[in-house]
């Protein structure tokens, strides 16, 4: 049987400490309470702490549970991602010319749920879509989220055609899923809007937590080459863009 991995016990040992001292305790007396010695104890708290799992009053330098433990199974507020993503989203539209998308699992995680839209900057007649719930195998976003968020999204079966580009087969789907994890990033060449194609990759929170996906969408042959293969230069900044969310992000934690 594998070994239990210390570190993660060690962290388990010491919120249980925590959770059940009533009273903030010192560095020393949770060392001395799990035979640790202090800057192995400190550095786990550090952990902690910058997670949120732990606070430290300021004043005693005292260490008790944080906030985030309340917030275990919650999925981040659209509000805060929304906020942290409008200028990195702005500035992604502009640089790729493409509409940005921001998307998280819906309710029931049968969908995606988007959360924030910028128009393609060119001028032409654009609906806003933020708000709306779009489907998963269909639009680049859902199959990111699929592909790097499974536990908390799936696919709806049978799932519906709504371009001769869309996945229907499950087998098929899980090929492009498997591709997507390997390279970083997931695409659609068609699949929702006839003609219009997207690009997404992950947002993720401290840990690598998959949180939302930031897309891209165009035409077709704006994100594609005529060999079907995706553009790198969306793929860069689209990465950056995320990179630069997920900085953000971190300060809530």
């Amino acid at each position: 049987m594998p070994r239990p991995i210390q570190s993660v016990e060690r962290a388990a040992a010491l919120l249980r400490l925590l959770g059940g001292a009533g009273r903030p305790l010192a560095l020393a007396e949770l060392a001395a309470a799990l035979d640790l010695p202090r800057p192995t104890a400190h550095g786990i708290l550090r952990t902690l702490r910058e997670e949120g799992l732990v606070a430290q009053d300021p004043d005693t330098g005292r260490y008790l549970l944080g906030d985030a433990l309340d917030r275990l199974g919650t999925p981040w507020d659209r509000h805060d991602l929304r906020a942290r993503a409008m200028n990195w989203a702005d500035a992604l539209a502009a640089g790729t010319g493409c509409a940005v998308f921001l998307g998280v699992p819906s309710g029931d995680g049968a969908g995606v749920d988007v959360v924030h839209h910028v128009f393609r900057p060119d001028g032409t007649p654009q609906r806003l879509l933020t708000n709306t719930v779009q489907p998963l195998h269909a639009t680049a976003w859902g199959m990111c989220l699929l592909a790097f968020a499974p536990a908390s999204v799936r696919a709806s079966e049978p799932m519906e055609r709504y371009t001769r580009r869309t996945l229907t087969d499950p087998a098929v789907l899980a090929r492009e899923l498997d591709g997507a994890r390997r390279r970083g990033w997931a695409s659609d060449p068609g699949g929702w809007e006839p003609g219009v194609g997207g690009l997404a990759v992950p947002v993720r929170s401290g840990g690598g937590l998959t949180v939302a996906a930031l897309g891209v969408g165009a035409p077709v042959e704006d994100l594609f080459g005529p060999d079907g293969r995706a553009r790198s230069e969306p793929v860069v900044e689209l990465a950056a863009a995320a990179a630069e969310i997920a900085a953000g992000l971190e300060e809530l934690t």
